[in-house]
């Protein structure tokens, strides 16, 4: 394996399948076999998810601008604590050991953030679920994943997501979209790609934390990445 430990940022829209709203069962089963496929292989893997399926702080805010900021952000990180016990509870379904983590002390339901026993975990052979973002308001999950695989010395960041990769158009509406494979974290910033929240990757850019973009959804793609083979875009 190329990469030993890794911290896999998931949107909440990934687990939405064909819903419209909510938390799709099947999908999260799906992104279990895959995570289980790499731990096998002896790779250590953390999560960072999001919580767009359920709740978006900052578009709340947008579409009703009497709703403080803060008030929103912070219950949009109860909706990533969801969907962090849902991709729990999908994995111990999978016979995978893992463990949530949140960010605000939620200690009914999870264990609270403490950076060295979430290494202790990985070592263990545990997936630890990253859950509540930063556990501070106007920092987006982006944010937090970057934060994360700095804090637990992470070989790489991987951003997971329904596109393989960067395009210089939106390949959705652009056929002639063309990929981009390699490029670096100054490229992203100077030309405000929407890969991740430009905090993200200035905060990976100063640490020299590469980001791989990739689809999640196309078969053993995890396994690829982490072994090396060209799969998505590198950031780096």
């Amino acid at each position: 394996m190329k990469y030993k430990r890794i911290l896999l940022k998931l949107s909440g829209e990934a687990l939405l399948g064909s819903h419209p709203y909510g938390i799709d069962p099947k999908i999260a089963s799906v992104i279990a076999d895959q995570v289980k496929k790499v731990v096998k292989k002896g790779v250590q893997v953390a999560i960072v998810i999001g919580g767009g399926n359920i709740f978006r702080g900052y578009q709340a805010t947008a579409e009703n601008s009497k709703m403080d900021r803060a008030t929103a952000d912070y219950m949009g990180m109860l909706a990533t604590a969801m969907n962090a016990l849902a991709l729990e509870d999908a994995f111990k379904r999978d016979g995978i050991d893992a463990r949530v983590q949140s960010a605000i002390e939620m200690p009914k339901i999870a264990e609270g953030y403490i950076r060295k026993k979430a290494i202790a975990h990985l070592e263990k052979k545990r997936v630890v679920i990253f859950a509540a973002g930063t556990g501070n308001p106007y920092f987006s999950t982006d944010t937090a994943a970057a934060l994360r695989a700095l804090e637990i010395h992470a070989d790489i960041l991987m951003k997971a997501t329904k596109v393989d990769g960067i395009y210089d158009k939106d390949p959705e509406k652009h056929k002639d979209a063309k990929k981009i494979a390699r490029m670096t974290h100054h490229d992203v910033v100077v030309k405000r790609l929407k890969v991740m929240d430009m905090p993200a990757i200035t905060l990976a850019m100063e640490n020299e934390l590469p980001i791989l973009v990739f689809n999640i959804f196309k078969k053993d793609s995890i396994i690829h990445a982490v072994e090396g083979k060209n799969v998505g875009s590198l950031i780096g």
